[in-house]
């Protein structure tokens, strides 16, 4: 199928069935574009939504991004995952705010910007500039994949050279920002992973994957790489106020610049430590072992409970530390974990 045909079946297509009244796609603004493509990083559009007009409530600009303090920005985008991506978001506000808060409508100069690469760029320039620039997200590459049968997995270096050629040469001068739009709309709302709506998709006559009837088997899985097992105990200090004693963990690293409880790679540790800080304990509980997985590894997670009064103050002296309760203390960034288990043992 010609580039022009494939444009005018997904555009036609589009602007009866499009996705258009998603938040960002109201009164479209760079700023809006940007924090939406970053949120929906290997993120779904359902999960993305109601952080997105958080931080929109609470952060109406990109000035207002830059001004608020990292942990804020942590604290509104916990739960959602892949911090790095908050904390890029937070250095690019910085940067951009300082460019009187224009983003730059270039590829190289947005890709200089934290947390944005080839795709992201591309997409903004689309959306937000109208700028005719081809994007390839894990939808498109779906899309394209099973379009033109390629094989092999998606991330490799050389079908991802392929897919990159494929979606320069569809993407249109005219209605860029439509047709960005609508070829990420098709991925994930007809050419879906798993039970894919051909019969309901504009390019179905000419798709080699249908053709062949191979569409179950494109894209090619990831190879499966067994993930290996980290285990670790969390002690989960308590006192009668219902508070916890959280650290903040190092800028670099899972969950970096958020807050945890004390972490330790055995038990007998956690009462080494207990010891040098002199606590007066009243009771200590286990928890049964939980699992937690990251796109590397699964961590095994085992938290220790105890009860006590107080702590020294100089725990607490360089600002890295402090006792937490929800809905008490100013929001901070919690893993999902650490929520989890402050919410099973808060009372």
């Amino acid at each position: 199928m010609p580039p022009e045909l494939f444009q005018q079946k997904l555009l036609a297509w589009f602007d009866l069935n499009g996705r258009k009244d998603l938040p960002w796609q109201q009164d479209i603004t760079p700023y809006k574009v940007w924090l939406s493509e970053i949120m929906l990083q290997q993120t779904q559009v359902t999960t993305v939504i109601p952080y997105f007009n958080k931080f929109i409530r609470q952060y109406p600009d990109i000035h207002c991004l830059a001004s608020t303090s990292i942990d804020s920005v942590l604290a509104l985008w916990s739960g959602l995952g892949y911090y790095a991506r908050a904390r890029n978001l937070h250095k690019t506000a910085v940067i951009v705010s300082k460019n009187k808060g224009v983003f730059p409508d270039h590829l190289s100069s947005l890709m200089n910007l934290p947390g944005i690469g080839q795709s992201t760029a591309g997409a903004i320039l689309s959306i937000a500039f109208n700028n005719s620039h081809p994007i390839l997200d894990g939808n498109v590459r779906r899309v394209f994949a099973r379009f033109n049968a390629i094989s092999g997995w998606t991330g490799s270096a050389k079908v991802s050279k392929e897919l990159w050629r494929i979606s320069t040469q569809f993407t249109p001068i005219n209605r860029c920002a439509a047709y960005t739009q609508a070829i990420m709309d098709l991925g994930a709302t007809v050419c879906t992973r798993s039970r894919p709506r051909c019969s309901e998709c504009p390019l179905n006559t000419a798709c080699i994957a249908r053709i062949k009837n191979i569409v179950n088997d494109l894209p090619t899985p990831k190879p499966v790489k067994k993930l290996p097992v980290k285990q670790i105990f969390f002690l989960i200090l308590r006192n009668k106020q219902a508070q916890f004693f959280l650290e903040k963990r190092p800028t670099s690293g899972i969950w970096g610049g958020l807050w945890s409880f004390p972490e330790f790679a055995t038990y007998s540790e956690i009462e080494s430590w207990c010891l040098e800080k002199n606590m007066s304990l009243q009771s200590v509980n286990r928890l049964e072992e939980q699992r937690h997985t990251f796109s590397h590894y699964h961590l095994d997670y085992t938290g220790i409970i105890i009860n006590t009064e107080t702590l020294k103050n100089n725990v607490l002296e360089d600002n890295q530390s402090v006792w937490y309760k929800m809905g008490q203390n100013t929001a901070l960034g919690l893993p999902t974990p650490i929520q989890r288990l402050i919410n099973q043992n808060k009372e």
